[in-house]
């Protein structure tokens, strides 16, 4: 069931952008504003076994190198003095 949510001290630019988006996609904002927490707490539910085969994705597509110990502390060392 749908739930009641109210939402105070939003910043004005923040609301300004919102308004901007509802023209825009010709919503109310109420549409708008739930679009946007969707994208972004929605978004947010990935399942740890996902989460982990991007990360080793991730880590593959890098030069593996740089992530040796001593890699790590060069790059730290890297231009200072």
């Amino acid at each position: 069931m749908p739930t009641n949510l109210t939402l105070k001290n939003i910043p004005d630019d923040v609301c300004e952008r919102l308004k901007v988006a509802e023209e825009t996609h010709r919503r109310s904002r109420n549409s708008e504003a739930i679009v946007y927490l969707e994208s972004v707490l929605l978004a947010m539910q990935v399942a740890p076994s996902e989460r982990l085969a991007r990360a080793r994705a991730l880590r593959a597509a890098l030069p593996q190198a740089k992530f040796f110990a001593q890699g790590i502390d060069a790059s730290k060392r890297e231009g200072r003095a």
